[in-house]
């Protein structure tokens, strides 16, 4: 049975459904034909962001009264994984709705809902988070970012990079030390208008192995000044710990972009080895093709099988850091090692950037890295055993 066609019970119901078919429609007629005009230029369009607001496709989650779907974590789900499977990783809706706005929607004053999550519903305000540092990689508790109270205002001083939708976001989401000798307990998370916001400023859009199309940037802020109001939910020091809540749901999405690529890599490379011939047969004709697609498919199946679990766990509220953390870490780096065996299936080929297989090898290294690396997964893991 294709990959394409496994049904995940979580899924099933006829909203997800329905959901499914507008969501795959959606990527076919507005993002296939412009994967490579995005790739070239290093950002996806605005246009695109408020064409999917405009379908009710952005922040599915977020309740009706903040200008949201009213549905629940699966909705954006299942938009991750149709966004997946026209492997494309540029369009930075799984920080956007996946990430920025849980944090409000579970953290945020009235105020701040109401200010920003309609226009993130909408497609018209892009939203981005900024946790990463220059000198700081996974070490979250060691930023080195200011925040220094000046009466009703934050100075802030610092330095952020690999910023996913940094190079277009109007709102960023941005942790920073409001209490440098508090340790983690000194992190707050202030919300930083870009448009409106003295002292800030975009560095380079970088240039990335892959994921081209993604506007990944720096982000500098020079006695950059934002309202006191701004922290998220109103208090200092909460920022850590609303990070380390929110953060299983960040490595699961990770997840489910994982099991959909490790899908799509089995599938292109059975395609390919039932037409590709070579000494005079398919390729598939050959005892260890079959054997290698068959082991890729075995860990294709299994992968989704543990990231369905996990989900169906997140839904239920019972998805602990931990698994989480299994799951990105596992997933991602079965992910690179079946991308890199169906590759080899296609000799030379697999090396051409014309072909998808050679853009998701490049594309799915990331993985690997962000959202924490999993090397920073098995030191949580181990913490829990």
């Amino acid at each position: 049975m294709p990959s394409a066609e496994v049904k995940s019970p979580w899924a099933a119901s006829e909203d997800m459904i329905a959901v499914r078919a507008t969501a795959r429609s959606f990527f076919a007629r507005e993002a296939v034909p412009n994967l490579t005009k995005w790739a070239e230029q290093r950002h996806v369009d605005r246009e695109f962001w408020t064409t999917a607001g405009e379908l009710g496709l952005l922040c599915m989650a977020v309740p009706e009264e903040y200008g949201g779907g009213g549905g629940s974590a699966a909705h954006d789900l299942i938009m991750l994984e149709e966004q997946a499977r026209i492997s494309d990783a540029g369009f930075g809706n799984i920080v956007h709705s996946g990430i920025v706005a849980p944090y409000l929607a579970a953290y945020g004053t009235e105020e701040q809902k109401q200010a920003w999550l309609p226009g993130m519903a909408t497609g018209e305000v892009i939203a981005a988070i900024a946790m990463t540092e220059p000198g700081g990689g996974s070490d979250l508790a060691g930023m080195t970012t200011r925040a220094r109270r000046d009466g009703d205002q934050y100075v802030i001083t610092g330095a952020k990079t690999f910023i996913t939708n940094g190079g277009s976001a109007d709102l960023v989401l941005l942790a920073a030390k409001t209490d440098p000798d508090a340790g983690a307990h000194g992190v707050s998370l202030i919300l930083v208008n870009t448009r409106d916001c003295a002292g800030f400023r975009r560095g380079r859009v970088l240039d990335k192995l892959g994921q081209h199309s993604g506007d990944t940037a720096e982000l500098f802020f020079d006695e950059a000044r934002v309202p006191a109001s701004n922290v998220l939910g109103g208090v200092e020091g909460q920022g850590f710990v609303q990070l380390m809540t929110q953060l299983p749901l960040e490595r699961l999405e990770i997840a489910v972009v994982g099991a959909v690529a490790t899908e799509l890599a089995v599938d292109w490379a059975l395609a390919y080895s039932k037409e590709r011939a070579a000494f005079g047969k398919p390729l598939f004709n050959f005892q260890h093709v079959r054997f290698e697609l068959a082991e890729c498919a075995t860990l294709a199946r299994v992968v989704r099988t543990f990231v369905d679990d996990c989900i169906a766990k997140h839904l239920a509220g019972g998805l602990d850091p931990a698994t989480a953390s299994m799951a990105k870490y596992w997933v991602t780096d079965t992910q690179c090692r079946v991308v890199d065996r169906c590759l080899q299936l296609f000799g030379g080929y697999g090396y051409m950037t014309e072909y998808p297989i050679a853009r998701l090898y490049a594309d799915s290294r990331a993985q690997r890295i962000y959202g924490g690396t999993n090397e920073i997964m098995k030191e949580l893991i181990a913490r829990s055993l």
